[in-house]
């Protein structure tokens, strides 16, 4: 859940989107809490990082609390593990929770759920990370399978390995499904995924998505064991702010106007398809247009305008606008001339020559160390990366330039 994580995103820059944004996790918290309660349902499984563990408020301990004594009141029992994010935290040290939440501890438990006299025995297995790092397999670890019964185990695992996900408790599937459990309710991977139906091996993923690179809509997983053991599988959304990359192809609009009502139809339909309350787009202009240069020279104008595309709409809201287009025929024809040679110049000389590469790294290492902690991967997770991340923005502030020099080459002289 990473209830009240700060916001990964630095385009946030509307402050009624921030707080949408930062409130939506603890909104996808009580949505989850909400569908154990209209359910009925027996347990609540929680596979790791309910939080963030250099969080210090007590406030989130407090909300936790409360969520999940709304549980106990009904008779729902509560299990979770402790994954890299919430390891080691003063909220996991001071949290009280209810008798009927039960969190592993960091050496491997098997707890029988209580009160299903008359169905199939449920034993819940679980173990969580002592310490923030879990470099090995934690599989070896699980107390074995009950005989009899239906087994659930929790752990939180990078598996094999995901983009944009450090590397803990590493397995396989064929590890999962070898070790004769019936269900495995996995952590840490942010995008949801069923890997098997038997046994069942589920990444749920985030409840809540939190910037553009965790798109679409989110959910948690409700799962049924019939008299027989066999285990269904069932899909519930939970999040109230969807993020999308939404592309808008621009050839051929010569007016500004149409441009931007463009982008209104081109919302509206991405807005309708959206099965969340909330829509969160990142726009990307494509396709050839005489408007090209001015769409990247006046990028705060047309930030504004697809912002009152999106209040149009309604429940629509903008993260970030780029533009991609280039120039039509004629507009390039218009542009030939002294900043077409300094275009040429700074593409094939200045951006490909060594000691311009090395002083726009050596200024964006400044900048990566200035920055939180949880925001360095944005420049990057290895030299070759990081490599690619200089040359994107060095090419990208190059045609803001360029830009900026067309509009001076297209001024009237006296």
């Amino acid at each position: 859940m990473h209830i009240d994580a700060p916001l990964k995103s630095l385009a946030l820059r509307n402050p009624e989107l921030a707080e949408l944004v930062s409130s939506a996790t603890r909104t996808a918290f009580v949505a989850t809490i909400d569908l154990c309660l209209d359910e009925k349902v027996d347990a609540l499984l929680i596979a790791g990082d309910l939080y963030d563990g250099d969080q210090t408020s007590m406030k989130t301990a407090g909300f936790i609390a409360t969520q999940l004594r709304r549980l106990d009141e009904a008779g729902i029992r509560t299990f979770g593990i402790r994954g890299n994010h919430d390891a080691e935290s003063r909220i996991t040290k001071e949290l009280v929770f209810p008798e009927s939440v039960t969190f592993f501890k960091g050496s491997a438990a098997a707890i029988p759920l209580p009160g299903l006299n008359g169905r199939r025995d449920v034993v819940v297995h679980g173990i969580s990370f002592p310490k923030p790092h879990a470099p090995e397999s934690l599989l070896p670890k699980f107390k074995p399978p009950v005989e009899g019964a239906t087994n659930i185990a929790l752990l939180h695992t990078s598996l094999a390995g995901a983009e944009g996900h450090d590397r803990y408790a590493p397995c396989s599937v064929a590890d999962l499904a070898g070790a004769g459990f019936d269900y495995w309710a996995l952590g840490h991977i942010h995008k949801r995924q069923v890997h098997l139906d038997r046994p069942a091996i589920v990444m749920p993923g985030i409840p809540q998505g939190r910037d553009i690179n965790e798109s679409g809509a989110k959910s948690v997983t409700l799962i049924t064991i019939g008299d027989d053991g066999a285990i269904a599988i069932a899909e519930h959304r939970t999040s109230t702010a969807q993020f999308e990359r939404v592309s808008v192809d621009l050839s051929g609009i010569e007016d500004w106007s149409e441009a931007m009502r463009a982008i209104g139809r081109r919302l509206a339909a991405e807005r309708d398809r959206t099965a969340s309350e909330h829509l969160i787009a990142r726009i990307s202009l494509i396709g050839a247009t005489s408007l090209s240069w001015r769409l990247r020279r006046e990028g705060d104008f047309l930030r504004t305008e697809a912002e009152q595309q999106a209040a149009i709409i309604g429940n629509t809201w903008i993260e970030k606008v780029s533009s991609a287009c280039s120039p039509s025929r004629d507009a390039a024809i218009d542009s030939a001339g002294a900043v077409a040679e300094l275009s040429q110049l700074i593409s094939e000389d200045v951006l490909q020559s060594d000691s311009y590469r090395l002083e726009a790294s050596e200024l964006i290492s400044e900048l990566q160390g200035a920055l939180p902690r949880e925001l360095h991967k944005m420049f990057g997770s290895d030299p070759a990366s990081f490599e690619k991340a200089v040359a994107e923005l060095s090419q990208d502030g190059a045609l803001d330039v360029i830009a900026h020099l067309h509009e001076a080459d297209q001024e009237p002289r006296i």
